[in-house]
């Protein structure tokens, strides 16, 4: 007997189940909102792969999101997570990158949602095919941060070899990838911290390390070609004055002052990353290559995923690098 759908004779191909478990949001709220449901099986849409997910990465934007504070309007009900690894399960029409069986990471949407899912439906121009070096819980620690260390480094800040930049908020997911990336890069890397993230930092390759507890980053650095703002408030209102003439200051923070930027006569920016697959292309050679090491903290099953909201938010104990939900294993 004939399929009813080109739906159903897709699903029957592969064998993609008809219902998948997920982690819902109703209603905006704190960890307690979210809800492991069974939800039907998405398809892809014209320019969309459907992935079959291995680990889900856990960031700050996830928290934004079930909390209701995303900057982009979020429908209700949602799937949480953006970050994702796993295997291509079925292409939709005009992807010709991708097909059945291939390893990809990346990030779901520019909404950054629906990751938090057996099954998830990503636009094929927003994942890669995954670093061979990494298995699926890890590469899914990768794509968003990694992707904002890159573009704040050379999109936004234009970082040549050479030139000195000054990274604040340096051990976190994404000062650590900006700090490999600028020393891979061959610039002058230096960095604000805690003293006990120092010998961390080192290691990754910064050149210099500040202890901001008990120094004041202007009398160290000055002059210095970039700073790349991960920390905001008065840390980066400070920072104008370590710039030379024609710097610039690239915040993935907050909106510098434009007015201080002007007295000092350098450039200053906020941006919103835009993940592509170019980018995560040169992100998986570098991993491959052994120049960019990754940072994976707490693993917890996809029933647990309250719990990694909870330790998101501080509400338990975290001892640092990124949370990460092991979905299904690997089926390449």
């Amino acid at each position: 007997m004939p399929l009813n759908s080109e739906k159903e004779a897709l699903k029957a191909l592969i064998e993609i189940p008809a219902t998948i478990s997920a982690a819902r949001v109703h209603q905006f709220g704190g960890p307690e909102s979210i809800a492991i449901e069974n939800i039907p099986t998405p398809m892809p849409g014209v320019g969309q792969v459907l992935v079959r997910v291995g680990a889900a990465g856990v960031g700050p934007w996830d928290g934004w999101i079930r909390s209701g504070n995303s900057v982009l309007p979020q429908p209700l009900p949602l799937t949480l997570g953006s970050d994702l690894s796993g295997t291509v399960a079925a292409v939709g029409p005009d992807v010709s990158e991708f097909k059945q069986g291939d390893a990809v990471f990346g990030v779901t949407n520019k909404r950054f949602t629906g990751a938090y899912a057996e099954y998830a439906i990503a636009e094929s121009t927003m994942i890669a095919l995954k670093p061979t070096s990494l298995n699926d819980i890890e590469a899914a620690s990768v794509p968003v941060i990694a992707v904002t260390a890159w573009q704040a480094l050379f999109d936004k800040a234009q970082l040549k070899s050479g030139q000195t930049v000054l990274i604040h908020g340096a051990a976190g997911g994404v000062g650590a990838y900006a700090v490999q990336l600028a020393k891979h890069a061959g610039a002058v890397v230096i960095t604000t911290a805690l003293a006990r993230d120092v010998a961390y930092l080192k290691g990754l390759g910064a050149d210099q390390v500040i202890d901001y507890q008990t120094e004041r980053f202007e009398d160290v650095a000055k002059n210095v070609d970039a700073v790349i703002d991960l920390v905001g408030g008065d840390t980066q209102a400070r920072s104008f004055s370590v710039l030379k003439h024609n710097g610039v200051m690239v915040s993935a923070v907050s909106h510098p002052d434009p007015d201080a930027a002007s007295r000092y006569g350098v450039s200053a920016m906020f941006f919103l990353v835009d993940v592509s697959t170019d980018t995560l292309i040169a992100i998986a050679g570098l991993i491959d290559a052994g120049a960019l090491s990754t940072n994976v903290g707490l693993v917890l099953p996809l029933d647990e995923a309250v719990r990694a909201h909870e330790t998101l938010e501080g509400r338990l104990p975290h001892r640092g690098g990124k949370i990460v939900i092991s979905i299904l294993p690997s089926a390449s």
